[in-house]
């Protein structure tokens, strides 16, 4: 996909952070829009940013992590739109604990809304992109779904099960030979408030870090939201199936490769360094 003009993407998460830069950047090349997000307040400041461009733009406060509504969405959005060709699944939430302390309703949350949110998106857009003719699926991963971190148990296992479902996708829409594509996202840390926002248990002591260990990662985090979202479109116009964005990505998923096991070791112990 080359031309934005007159394509219509629909993004959850879009009421902050990537999402909300998404939008924007769209908006101006010509893209109609359908915002959806849990957070009203910050869904309603996003469609206010990009009233005046020009394009059509519909919003919907949305639970990705409850399938009937993101399906009704999806039919809603065909229904305002006539069409959709884009779906940026990229709602997402963080949480601290480990292992053996955190709750099974925090994992639950965060599967819920990182893993199943993706699935039900892509499931629920799918037919209505290779019905417009032309599509593409955009599935927000993480660094976290290449490498694995102390405290991040739930993270992980989500944003690792969310690059191995659009990596089988992305072969699947190839086999079938229809004019949709899928890409997997990888941000390393982003200028957002999703780790403000992330919940923290106090299981994460037991691992010798804080409960407000986040605020000394969030120091480290150089890559704006703006500068992601030109990315993301980026990637969709040169059709690529993996984009890492930001320096650590790039370099934590080359020392991966480079030590697959050993890596862990390295980790954790700088995590020791950020108590």
């Amino acid at each position: 996909m080359k031309n934005f003009t007159d394509k219509v993407a629909a993004i959850t998460g879009a009421g902050s952070g990537m999402g909300r830069s998404l939008a924007v950047l769209l908006a101006k090349r010509g893209c109609h829009l359908a915002l959806s997000d849990v957070n009203e307040a910050g869904l309603a400041e996003t469609v206010r940013l990009v009233a005046d461009s020009g394009v059509k733009v519909t919003s919907q406060r949305l639970d990705v992590a409850n399938k009937d509504d993101v399906f009704a969405w999806a039919d809603k959005v065909v229904a305002d739109h006539g069409k959709v060709n884009l779906i940026f699944n990229n709602a997402g939430v963080a949480l601290g604990s480990s292992v053996d302390g955190g709750s099974y309703e925090d994992f639950e949350w965060v599967m819920n809304i990182n893993f199943w949110g993706v699935v039900h998106g892509t499931k629920a857009f799918l037919p209505y992109l290779k019905q417009a003719g032309e599509g593409h699926i955009i599935n927000t991963s993480s660094l976290f779904g290449l490498i694995a971190v102390p405290s991040q148990s739930a993270y992980n296992a989500s944003k690792f099960a969310v690059r191995g479902f659009t990596e089988a996708l992305r072969q699947e829409l190839e086999l079938e030979k229809v004019n949709v594509s899928a890409t997997s996202v990888h941000p390393g840390g982003i200028k957002t408030n999703i780790a403000k926002a992330a919940r923290m248990d106090k299981s994460v002591e037991n691992l010798g870090m804080s409960v407000n260990s986040t605020d000394k990662f969030e120091k480290l985090f150089r890559t704006t939201a703006d500068d992601a979202a030109a990315q993301m479109i980026r990637a969709v116009e040169k059709n690529q199936r993996r984009l890492l964005i930001g320096n650590d990505a790039k370099v934590l998923d080359l020392m991966a490769r480079i030590l697959p096991s050993s890596y862990q070791k390295l980790v954790a112990l700088s995590t020791k360094t950020m108590k």
